[in-house]
């Protein structure tokens, strides 16, 4: 059981840091307009708790299924957003899958290698990481229409497009959401290890 808890914890904090990372990152506006620390950022923190979480379950596929809570995260924060009239775009869901496919592939073929999971993995990571989330970018409308018709109450004055607003972090959608999917891995992980002991 406490194996288990581990990983959630693990799983749930380094989501939060890996979302959380560029300021918001994954908000339309900011991802498109500073591209290079949205690549850096998410590239880094992908590989960074992908790697601690697959080098403690020793399990490929591990990093995968990593991306997937990030994933999954990030779309209950896009619904809480929409649902409180945010047009759809207002957040762009990072795809993490991919690259973190590469990277559980790399640690497979090497023989569960760690290593060579961090380091070719991890360039696989980089390389990739960018040229996924530029065309994820490109389908949406209009990322600076939408930074000024709907700025973001979260952030600080010197980086707000128009009149700031004045918001607080509990009460941002981004961290509903992210409590939501926190307390949703729970029983998970529970049913998890349930089925691990069958």
């Amino acid at each position: 059981t406490t194996h288990y808890l581990f990983i959630v914890v693990v799983a749930v904090n380094s989501t939060l840091l890996t979302i959380n990372a560029g300021d918001y990152i994954f908000y339309t506006d900011w991802a498109w307009t500073s591209f290079v620390v949205f690549s850096v950022s998410q590239s880094t923190m992908l590989v960074v708790g992908a790697i601690y979480y697959m080098l403690f379950t020793g399990v490929p596929g591990t990093a995968t299924y990593y991306a997937t809570i990030m994933t999954i995260y990030t779309w209950v924060a896009k619904g809480a957003w929409f649902a409180l009239g945010y047009p759809y775009d207002f957040i762009t869901v990072p795809v993490w899958i991919p690259s973190a496919m590469l990277l559980d592939l790399t640690y497979w073929a090497t023989r569960r290698n760690k290593h060579a999971a961090i380091i070719i993995g991890g360039t696989l990571v980089g390389l990739s990481l960018p040229l996924f989330n530029m065309i994820n970018l490109l389908l949406i409308r209009d990322p600076l229409e939408m930074a000024f018709k709907y700025p973001r109450p979260t952030l600080p004055p010197y980086m707000t497009p128009i009149e700031p607003q004045v918001g607080k972090f509990y009460n941002s959608p981004v961290a509903l959401g992210s409590g939501a999917g926190a307390v949703l891995s729970v029983p998970i992980a529970a049913l998890g290890a349930k089925l691990n002991t069958w």
